[in-house]
């Protein structure tokens, strides 16, 4: 796995635990931390964070010989 996929990965998760705050406690945790919905730097975590869902989304519909060959290709 690339830099670049961990890096979505990371931050989709970060997303996600987000998300389950909302939902379970209405509390926006990237909110909170920059200002409100509507502050310029939290629509710009939230436009990446979506950004990296359709990135991840490469991931998902890859076939699975390419995920094999790039495993080969980290071991050596």
């Amino acid at each position: 796995m690339s830099g670049l996929q961990k890096t979505c990965l990371v931050l989709l998760i970060i997303g996600g635990i987000n998300w389950g705050l909302v939902g379970f406690f209405r509390y926006d945790l990237i909110a909170s931390l920059f200002g409100g919905t509507g502050a310029a730097i939290s629509r710009l975590i939230y436009a990446i964070v979506g950004l990296c869902a359709l990135y991840c989304l490469t991931i998902l519909f890859r076939p699975n010989e390419s995920l094999a060959r790039d495993r080969e290709t980290q071991t050596r």
